[in-house]
């Protein structure tokens, strides 16, 4: 357990394919793993108290210089706030440029399936599971944004053209993210849109819940870049505002 987590308080497994969401409170940590060594986690964050604010994608990297994350960096919302910082990273390399898998991805890559014939055999796609989840907060089409792909990693052909990098996968390897800012999450397990392989990815995503250790002045996350150090004022001022 990284030093920067206090406790593990929940635990759950979701198979591929699935989609779930929860409100995270500030000061909470949330550790994903990929049990079998293929999985892909979409992922998305709003401003639980004001659901017009939802994670940058652009401003996250931007920012901090990079095309990929990794540990130490921020995860920004169009606010300039920070919703969660990654704490911990066994792979080292995750994507927010992808954005999602839809069904004709799917059905050309692996067929077509659906829910009413197939049961929990069918294979859902990463845009359909976010509309399922949005839809429990009174949010639809209009409120997506561009998505994380956690344990995807993506490089350029020769060609110039963008392919998910297979080689990086393995089964055990974790995230963890300290929640800076009270988020929604919502996320799914489809497959990465890029991805190629012969069947549909199987894996299982362990998501662990628990609370973050007191952030410390030399908090890696914090000053891994100077923009972070700005990020956190922002999110200083904000709770100032919300009496917290």
């Amino acid at each position: 357990m990284s030093e920067m987590v206090r406790s593990i308080d929940y635990s759950t497994e979701l198979e591929s394919g699935s989609h779930w969401s929860l409100k995270l409170r500030r000061g909470s940590v949330m550790r994903l793993s990929d049990l079998g060594g293929d999985a892909n986690v979409g992922m998305l964050f709003y401003n639980s108290e004001n659901l017009l604010e939802r994670y940058n994608a652009p401003d996250t990297l931007k920012c901090q210089h990079t095309f990929k994350l990794s540990r130490g960096n921020c995860l920004y919302s169009d606010m300039g706030r920070i919703f969660a910082s990654i704490v911990d990273d066994s792979l080292g390399w995750h994507e927010t440029v992808s954005g999602n898998s839809h069904a004709e991805h799917v059905e050309a890559t692996w067929g077509a399936r659906d829910y009413q014939n197939d049961h929990n055999r069918w294979k859902q796609n990463g845009h359909d599971a976010f509309l399922v989840e949005l839809a429990k907060y009174g949010l639809g089409p209009a409120d997506l944004a561009a998505n994380l792909n956690w344990f995807s990693k993506v490089g350029v052909s020769e060609e110039g053209t963008m392919q998910l990098d297979t080689s990086a996968r393995d089964e055990g390897h974790h995230v963890t993210l300290r929640f800076e800012m009270d988020t929604l999450v919502l996320l799914h397990t489809c497959p990465h849109p890029l991805d190629k392989s012969p069947d549909y990815p199987q894996s299982k995503v362990r998501i662990e819940l628990g609370q973050a250790a007191p952030i410390a002045k030399d908090d890696y996350c914090m000053h891994y870049r100077p923009e972070n150090e700005r990020g956190f004022q922002n999110n200083d001022l904000y709770h100032i505002g919300l009496g917290v």
